[in-house]
C-alpha cells in the first residue's frame, strides 16, 4: 500500500511555481525546488515523477490560479463588452503590480520551453485555445446584444484581443509603463466599438 504523503501538494506546488517563474524551466534545478519545496528529493520524485511533471503541474495550477480564475469570475458577472474591458485592464494592473518583473508564466513558457517539448507545447496551445474561445464568446455575444461592431468578423476580433493580451504581458516585463500599456488597449476598444463605414460591407455574422 503507498504511503500517505507527508505534505501539503498544493502548497509546494505554490512553492514550485515561484521559483520557476522567477528562474524559468531550465535554470531551476531539483535541488533548488526541493528546497523550496521542503521536501526531500525522493518525495519530489515520488510524487511528481521529474521535473518536467512537476513544471507541467506547476504551469496548469499557475494557469488556474490566475487567467482560468479571471475568465470564471467576471464573463459571468458582466457584459461581454465590458467583460473584454476589465480582463484587459486587470491584465495591466497585474502587470504593473509585478515589481519583480517576472512576467506572465506562460509566456516565459511559451518562448522558454514549449518550442522544444510537445508536452508543454500542448499545454500553451490549449491554454491559448481556451483564452482565444473566451474572447470569442464575448465578442459573438456583444455583436448580438450590439454592443461590439459587426464591421469585423468575431474570430478576427477575438484573435487581435489575443494577440493584444499577449503583448502586454511581453512589453509589461521590459517596460511596465501605465501609459504604454493602456495605449495598447485603447485602440482595440475603439476597433471593438467602430460602426460600418460607409460604403463598407460589415462582415458576415
Amino acid at each position: 500500500m503507498a504511503r500517505p504523503r507527508e505534505f501539503d501538494e498544493a502548497a509546494v506546488l505554490d512553492a514550485a511555481i515561484e521559483r520557476f517563474w522567477m528562474r524559468g524551466y531550465e535554470a531551476t534545478s531539483v535541488r533548488d525546488l526541493a528546497d523550496d519545496m521542503e521536501i526531500a528529493g525522493a518525495s519530489l520524485y515520488n510524487a511528481f515523477g521529474d521535473k518536467r511533471g512537476l513544471y507541467a503541474k506547476a504551469l496548469n495550477r499557475y494557469l488556474d490560479q490566475t487567467f482560468r480564475e479571471r475568465i470564471q469570475r467576471i464573463e459571468p458577472a458582466m457584459p461581454p463588452r465590458e467583460a473584454i474591458e476589465a480582463f484587459l485592464r486587470e491584465i495591466i494592473k497585474r502587470s504593473l503590480g509585478d515589481k519583480q518583473r517576472r512576467g506572465c508564466m506562460l509566456v516565459n513558457s511559451a518562448i522558454e520551453s514549449a518550442p522544444f517539448d510537445p508536452d508543454f507545447f500542448k499545454i500553451v496551445a490549449t491554454f491559448l485555445d481556451e483564452v482565444e474561445a473566451f474572447f470569442l464568446r464575448c465578442v459573438s455575444k456583444g455583436q448580438k446584444d450590439g454592443t461590439i461592431t459587426r464591421a469585423q468578423s468575431a474570430g478576427d476580433l477575438s484573435k487581435s484581443l489575443l494577440g493584444i493580451l499577449l503583448g502586454i504581458r511581453v512589453l509589461a516585463r521590459v517596460r511596465p509603463d501605465r501609459a504604454l500599456l493602456e495605449g495598447l488597449i485603447r485602440p482595440v476598444f475603439g476597433l471593438l466599438d467602430e460602426t460600418s463605414r460607409p460604403g463598407r460591407k460589415a462582415a458576415s455574422r
